[in-house]
């Protein structure tokens, strides 16, 4: 199997990791815009050989990981230039622009709208980690649109890395992972700048910060590049959960302005619920 990673970073990197090990015969083409991470990616053996879109004829699938805003002008150059027995499938964190783009394309059949929700803070071809997938759930939009023996392609790679399948529509998706990812990031970056300007020595950070801290603004080390172009594609439903956020922020500090300390435990012993929740999301550790 020809695999294209475009874009060798971590999610395309870890892609391509486990398919070495599931299926060593395969080989890994790597295309990326940054020369270094393509010598990273070589040097580590992420990927086999780099290669460009002109190439991309010879590919059986593609994995295609780079920002979402650049996948609405390279998705459609990506499709155009694979053959009729290919699969794409991609890993942005916003489905309904990337799909409303494709709806019309010639090949649209060729594409899978896939988020699989797995990653770290680390970018770049060193952050590739094998195993990365394993347990994690990949969401799967518009199935129906993809042609049956490539979407079987993919999901049976899927299934051999060990991830998790759930099928939704793009602006269900869209809605829902404002909530559990997006909104994530900016209360992480938004905790960073707080702390960062009232406390303009940084060793005073770095002596008072504890696993509570180090662990809520870990997401604020990830890359803007990639993040901003997912809050601008995903604008109204990340300000409709800052909204209920914010909401939720006032309503605390009210509750502690008056001294109603049992209605903060209250809010508190209610939100412990969410542990019931998350005992079933296996964490990385690298």
């Amino acid at each position: 199997m020809n695999v294209f990673i475009i874009g060798v970073g971590l999610i395309g990197g870890s892609f391509a990791k486990d398919i070495k090990r599931l299926r060593p015969e395969s080989k890994i083409y790597g295309v990326d815009t940054s020369a270094s991470h393509i010598k990273e990616a070589l040097d580590l053996g992420v990927i086999d050989l780099e290669s460009s879109y002109a190439d991309l004829g010879l590919a059986d699938m593609v994995i295609v990981s780079i920002p979402v805003d650049v996948m609405i002008t390279e998705l459609p150059k990506i499709l155009d230039a694979v053959n009729d027995n290919c699969v794409v499938f991609d890993g942005g964190s916003t489905k309904s622009l990337i799909c409303k783009t494709l709806d019309s394309h010639p090949k649209r059949r060729n594409y899978l709208a896939a988020h699989p929700i797995a990653g770290t803070e680390h970018s770049g071809p060193t952050a590739a980690i094998e195993n990365l997938y394993v347990g994690k759930t990949n969401i799967i939009c518009e199935v129906e649109k993809t042609a049956f023996k490539l979407q079987e392609r993919a999901l049976e790679l899927f299934q051999e890395i060990g991830m998790r399948i759930r099928y939704m529509n793009p602006e269900a998706h869209d809605k829902h992972i404002a909530y559990v990812s997006h909104l994530s990031h900016i209360s992480s970056f938004m905790l960073g700048k707080t702390v960062i300007d009232k406390e303009r020595n940084e060793r005073d950070i770095f002596d008072m910060a504890g696993s509570g801290f180090e662990s809520t603004v870990r997401l604020a080390k990830s890359s803007p590049a990639m993040w901003t172009p997912i809050f601008e594609q995903n604008k109204e439903n990340v300000v409709e959960t800052l909204t209920e956020y914010i909401q939720n922020l006032q309503e605390f500090k009210h509750l502690l302005e008056k001294g109603d300390y049992t209605g903060i435990f209250n809010e508190m012993n209610d939100t412990n619920k969410i542990k019931e929740i998350l005992n079933g999301i296996p964490l990385n550790k690298k």
